[in-house]
């Protein structure tokens, strides 16, 4: 069934569709008809945060926590530069989050208009992907390409900018055709890809001819819920492993660990 939803609704039931339960955000001008809207879906909890950084942080740890993409919401402008920091961390570390930044109506964009920043200039170094939404008609697609493109491969940050009247204009919405969901699936499934058979017998082969192998484990064991597969294969290899600083992966309490590596570390 076909209904008339402005692109603020339309940004709501996209949400939904991929399995966004909570999301981080401050509201602001730019992204203020959003704002109008969350009420109507009581389903997607909003955690009002007191700066905007702290959205972009409470997301990435979110997303550590639950293996699911994290969501923080701002205005444009300062609100949409605010999530920098927290965005970089995310795309230094592989964790999968979406963030959405209002921006100035369309015909203001590239005048200098009041809050106006290239966010999709500026955000381009730290994340998989950022996009512009030009139209409302493209509005729900671009929202499942970036969450399809935060969780596949190698995770990351993604951003979503959506100009005010964009999120104002009404559109003949069915929904539902390109959502997955996925964010809805089991807390690790879906978020690396596997590898082939020829890398991993590579692999092996690397590790049988090396003279003093050694594992340094990182976030990836996390991102992967690996915990069990690299103890065992540092037992049956007769590899020394070491965790990379401020990774909390599994503890090594056996004779294959070498404490933790990286700056400040007793090995690093």
């Amino acid at each position: 069934m076909r209904e008339q939803l402005t692109g603020s609704q339309i940004l709501c039931r996209a949400l939904l569709e991929e399995g966004v339960d909570v999301l981080f955000g401050y509201p602001g001008g730019a992204i203020m008809p959003f704002y109008h809207a969350l009420p109507e879906y009581p389903e997607l909890r909003h955690v009002l945060v007191r700066h905007e950084q702290a959205a972009a942080h409470a997301a990435d740890g979110y997303a550590r926590a639950s293996g699911r993409p994290g969501v923080c919401v701002a205005t444009s402008g300062p609100g949409a530069t605010n999530l920098v920091t927290g965005i970089a961390t995310a795309h230094m570390d592989n964790t999968p989050l979406v963030a959405i930044t209002g921006q100035v109506p369309r015909a203001m964009i590239g005048r200098d208009a009041f809050q106006e920043t290239d966010i999709i200039g500026i955000t381009q170094p730290i994340t998989k992907h950022n996009r512009l939404v030009e139209d409302v008609e493209e509005l729900a697609e671009a929202v499942h390409e970036v969450f399809t493109v935060a969780r596949e491969g190698r995770p990351g940050p993604v951003l979503l900018d959506v100009p005010k009247d964009v999120q104002n204009q009404k559109l003949e919405y069915a929904g539902g055709a390109n959502g997955s969901a996925r964010g809805a699936t089991g807390r690790r499934e879906g978020l690396i890809g596997r590898p082939t058979p020829t890398a991993l017998v590579e692999a092996a082969r690397l590790i049988a001819r090396a003279e003093r192998p050694l594992i340094m484990a990182g976030h990836g064991v996390i991102l992967s819920d690996a915990y069990d597969e690299l103890r065992t294969l540092a037992e049956h290899t007769a590899c020394r492993a070491c965790m990379a600083r401020y990774t909390s992966t599994a503890p090594f309490n056996r004779p294959t660990s070498s404490s933790v590596s990286g700056s400040g570390s007793t090995t690093g």
